[in-house]
């Protein structure tokens, strides 16, 4: 087996964390494209979301993740117990989660499923790769906001759709993976072909923006159904 080497550093990220909700027991924060999720364990690489929230809240876990490039909605545990009862939630399937996207070119399709089981291969970080035969079970749906052309620096038109994306599994880079599946990956995305087509190299960012996170508050039972508008 392959050894996983990370040679990655993130750049400064100059962007503040908004705190969207608090409470006694969770947080709920919108994190900026451009910052880890989790330190990493090279120490150029420490600046991460966690990073900064246990400083202001002692005891704070991460309950799930967003790609480094990904920005939006994160949930925060601020003790072990609360952390528990959400990676139950998470893991049991009851809590929903959409994502604002621009694609690469123009979908056909108004909405749809992608159904491709997603696999790790050391060799490959840091990519997944699609692999019905070792990898697990992994669905995605989308549907269709509105199709549009941008101008690119060199003065290009570059077609674009914006979606809805609504995971159904949690698997490593599934969205990204499977809009690639699609055959319109996430403009920007370096890993799994945004990045390719005339005008897409200048990309600031990944243009995946977590927008819609639905769960249930695990100490008052009341539904939290929270929203973030895309910036982009």
């Amino acid at each position: 087996m392959s050894a996983i080497i990370d040679t990655f550093i993130a750049p400064p990220c100059h962007d503040s964390i908004d705190i969207l909700y608090q409470d006694a027991h969770l947080l709920l924060i919108n994190k900026p494209s451009g910052l880890l999720s989790l330190s990493g364990k090279n120490p150029l690489n420490l600046d991460s979301v966690h990073h900064r929230l246990v400083a202001q809240f002692p005891g704070c876990t991460l309950v799930h993740r967003l790609d480094f490039g990904t920005s939006g909605i994160m949930v925060i545990a601020r003790n072990k117990s609360i952390n528990a009862a959400l990676c139950q939630q998470f893991s049991q399937r009851a809590v929903s989660k959409g994502y604002s996207a621009l694609l690469c070119g123009h979908v056909v399709d108004d909405e749809g499923i992608i159904d491709a089981a997603i696999a790790s291969d050391p060799a490959l970080f840091p990519r997944m790769s699609i692999c019905p035969i070792n990898g697990k079970p992994a669905r995605s749906r989308y549907r269709v906001v509105e199709r549009f052309s941008r101008e690119t620096e060199c003065g290009a038109l570059l077609a674009v759709t914006r979606v809805t994306l609504l995971p159904e599994t949690g698997r490593t880079h599934q969205l990204r993976i499977h809009s690639q599946q699609l055959g319109h990956p996430i403009l920007g995305c370096d890993l799994y072909g945004g990045c390719l087509l005339p005008g897409t190299e200048q990309t600031p960012r990944l243009m995946l923006h977590a927008s819609e996170l639905d769960f249930v508050h695990p100490v008052s039972g009341a539904r939290m159904n929270i929203r973030h508008p895309s910036p982009f």
